[in-house]
């Protein structure tokens, strides 16, 4: 195997494939990159064997190959070196030999053959989605999601294509404590399919999506295949592809009130400030806030410690229905304010009994519930 290739092609190559990498005491290859060089460039890939990420970095080959070396290692040296050509080559002993400008270093490594099967998926028709609209979409639903090895099946995402509305794929995350659904638009593919996504996988589409924001301009959707128990996200010679959780997720509409008693439209900064105040005194382990709706006063926020003391705060707000209240874990409240863009966000209770419902002011594509804590 011997290759020439640029230093920043290189260097986004693992970087999108390096990250996945764990010490493995048991599979030392797990900690390796693999490099696969053809006629169409050089393919790195790595796994942990729930996740597999690749990438495909333009090169020029002059004999093909394969080999594995420690990915962190690699990618560090890569990432200090001049921006220019960077040469790689086998050398003998297991050894590949990387050279740029005056600089020349030999990296220990293992065959190719010990580097286990990364799955491959059918493909046939993409779902698109927006990669801008995708990334804002996951990261306001993956924080609400639980680490839950006793409910694996909340331990996901719940990626609904199409079923709940065509053209639209649904995320939803729950702990149980809260709930987020976040629809976005999706094209091609008019298939209607429920599938479970581990979390940790989102976090790393996540990520890798981050590294391509450069390329937004020329790359704006992100193509997603799913099979009966894989799925893979592609997007600008980047692949990863992630096992599915199997169970069923939880019929999470039921618990989405469809009907209000109080509405509030209130300033999502003030809000979250507002909040942050007074929670200094709630109790500690509970994180609660009690919230009153009052038609007179607005919105009063209030928390007492027997240890510290009290706190309440009165705030002005656009007011519809009847006086309400209920006592909420500050904590999971902010969470979701803290993922709304909006400027103004909509309150929505039945009463203390009943999920508390957040959601942007005019938009209805967001749905954020947090359960009340019972007095």
């Amino acid at each position: 195997m011997k290759f020439t290739c640029l230093q920043e092609n290189l260097n986004f190559g693992l970087q999108a494939t390096g990250h996945l990498v764990n010490k493995n005491i048991n599979l030392p290859i797990l900690n390796n990159v693999l490099l696969e060089a053809n006629n169409s460039g050089v393919k790195l890939s790595s796994t942990n064997l729930e996740i597999g990420i690749s990438c495909h970095v333009r090169c020029k080959v002059d004999v093909e190959g394969a080999f594995t070396a420690d990915a962190r290692l690699l990618s560090e040296y890569i990432s200090l070196l001049p921006n220019d050509q960077v040469n790689l080559e086998l050398a003998k002993d297991d050894f590949l030999k990387v050279a740029c400008r005056s600089s020349e270093t030999k990296i220990k490594g293992i065959v190719a053959d010990d580097f286990p099967v990364i799955p491959k998926i059918e493909r046939e028709v993409a779902y698109k989605i927006n990669i801008k609209d995708f990334k804002k979409a996951l990261a306001q639903v993956v924080f609400a999601v639980a680490n839950s090895e006793s409910r694996p099946e909340i331990s996901g995402v719940l990626m609904s294509f199409n079923k709940i509305k065509p053209g639209m794929v649904h995320l939803v995350g729950t702990d149980s404590y809260r709930l987020t659904e976040k629809a976005l638009a999706v094209s091609d593919n008019k298939e209607e399919r429920d599938v479970i996504v581990p979390v940790k996988s989102l976090q790393e589409v996540l990520r890798v999506l981050g590294l391509v924001k450069e390329q937004e301009n020329q790359i704006d959707a992100l193509q997603v295949f799913v099979s009966d128990n894989q799925i893979l996200f592609s997007c600008d010679g980047i692949e990863l592809i992630s096992r599915l959780i199997e169970g069923q997720f939880p019929d999470y509409k039921q618990i989405i009130p469809t009907e209000t008693r109080t509405q509030v439209v209130v300033s999502t900064a003030e809000l979250v400030k507002s909040i942050k105040a007074v929670a200094l005194f709630s109790k500690l382990g509970i994180f609660d806030v009690n919230l009153k709706f009052n038609s007179s006063k607005g919105l009063i926020i209030q928390a007492t410690n027997s240890q510290l003391g009290e706190s309440k705060s009165e705030m002005a707000v656009a007011f519809s229905g009847d006086d309400n209240e209920t006592t909420l874990n500050y904590r999971y409240l902010l969470d979701g304010l803290n993922n709304i863009s909006a400027e103004e966000v909509e309150l929505s209770l039945v009463d203390g009994n009943v999920p508390f419902l957040v959601r942007p002011r005019g938009d209805d594509s967001y749905t954020y519930i947090v359960m009340p804590i019972k007095q």
